[in-house]
């Protein structure tokens, strides 16, 4: 599966794409906010985004909508700290297809990818 890794900190997008690569899978780029995110999402076109929901210019909510009116099919997994309970809501209202908490614990993120390639079926 091809990633793309959304999040204003670079420690954080460093440590999901050395936990997503040593699951197999290809991380295929990273963005620093939301409007990095849709452009890069539409240039690379990546089966899942692991997309920060709290990031400046544009927060995570917004890109997913905007993100999935170009190319719905596109699996989008919210990264957030605890205790943002309503934005996931809203996240998943949104469209995006599941969440994971910071700090990651790598048993639930595979989970949630192997999900993702289920639904995928890639």
């Amino acid at each position: 599966m091809t990633v793309l890794i959304v999040d204003d900190a670079a420690f954080v997008r460093t440590v999901l794409k050395n936990m997503i690569q040593g699951m197999g899978h290809k991380v295929i780029g990273e963005a620093f906010n939301g409007e990095d995110a849709i452009k890069k999402a539409k240039d690379l076109k990546p089966h899942v985004i692991t997309m920060d929901i709290v990031m400046p210019k544009m927060d995570g909510i917004e890109s997913v909508k905007e993100i999935l009116k170009e190319q719905p099919d596109t699996y989008i997994l919210m990264c957030t700290a605890m205790g943002q309970k309503k934005m996931v809501i809203k996240a998943i209202m949104a469209g995006a297809k599941d969440f994971i908490v910071k700090p990651f614990d790598q048993g639930r993120l595979e989970e949630a990818l192997i999900k993702c390639k289920r639904q995928l079926d890639v």
